[in-house]
């Protein structure tokens, strides 16, 4: 993806896309035809499974108002007791803080090229898959990877943060 190409792509995804390019990373961000603001939007539209997508759920930390990102399986609930137990009591972002904080809007938060370096967490759950799809900054845009290249491209630890699943 180059010149033209690249610059009719949403702000977002740009950020993205040269983030991924300048760390090597094989996948360039895709757009899809219809939002993917839902990890089922995005695996219907992909078709691949919802565990597939690797959501990012951005939590807002109480001691100081830092952007806390976790990155989920799309099957799993995030258990926000686990999360607050590995980096302080949080709480609910509100979609300008999320913006203020990632230059992301809802729906379409990326794991990487924030606008402010959020805290982050990888659910243990992505790491069932060989690979994984993220957001790329845009509710339509998204981009490929495996769970190993996400805890690359984060330098983020991988952790028990969902709720169990039901049985």
């Amino acid at each position: 993806m180059f010149g033209a190409e690249l610059t009719a792509l949403p702000e977002g995804v740009q950020r993205v896309a040269a983030a991924l390019a300048g760390r090597g990373h094989p996948h360039a961000p895709v757009m899809l035809d219809d939002a993917a603001r839902t990890a089922q939007q995005a695996a219907d539209a992909l078709g691949i499974a919802v565990g597939q997508i690797a959501k990012s759920i951005i939590f807002r930390r109480k001691s100081d108002d830092a952007a806390v990102l976790v990155i989920a399986s799309g099957d799993r609930r995030v258990d926000e007791k686990k999360v607050d137990a590995l980096v302080g009591k949080t709480g609910r972002a509100d979609a300008e803080f999320v913006k203020a904080k990632t230059g992301f809007t809802i729906g379409g938060v990326s794991p990487v090229a924030h606008a402010t370096a959020p805290v982050t967490l990888i659910d243990r759950e992505l790491f069932r898959f060989d690979v994984i799809w993220a957001a790329a900054g845009h509710p339509h845009g998204v981009f490929q990877l495996r769970p190993q290249d996400l805890e690359a491209l984060t330098g983020a630890p991988v952790a028990d943060v969902v709720q169990a699943p039901a049985v």
